[in-house]
């Protein structure tokens, strides 16, 4: 079981930035793949941003290309994910994930491991 504890969230007027960071309570990251899901009230969970267990490749759906970007620092142990530009529709639960398998993150199956969640509000 890995746990993972996410920081950073808040409240941020539109167009502004925020980064989040993510880090495991008990092991080390850089055996996995990871990942940054959100969720808002009444609609389906998205994921925003994955990067392999080596940071070497990384994913971006439409929604937030160009806006988001996420990295990872094995050896502080942290996950990261900077937001610019941010809109109102960017308001949600930010999640921060791990699985062993990056094809787990990205794909249908969804990845083992989530923390409890930050909030990120975005004002117009």
């Amino acid at each position: 079981q890995v746990q993972l504890v996410e920081s950073g969230g808040g409240l941020v007027q539109a167009g502004g930035s925020l980064r989040l960071s993510c880090a495991p309570s008990d092991r080390t990251i850089s055996s996995y793949a990871m990942g940054w899901f959100r969720q808002a009230p009444g609609k389906e969970r998205e994921l925003v941003a994955a990067i392999t267990s080596s940071g070497s490749v990384s994913f971006y759906p439409d929604s937030v290309k160009g806006r988001f970007t996420i990295s990872r620092d094995n050896a502080k142990n942290t996950l990261y994910l900077q937001m610019t530009s941010l809109k109102p529709e960017d308001s949600a639960v930010y999640y921060c994930t791990a699985d062993y398998h990056y094809a787990k993150v990205v794909g249908d199956m969804g990845p083992d491991y989530w923390g409890q969640g930050t909030q990120v509000t975005v004002s117009s």
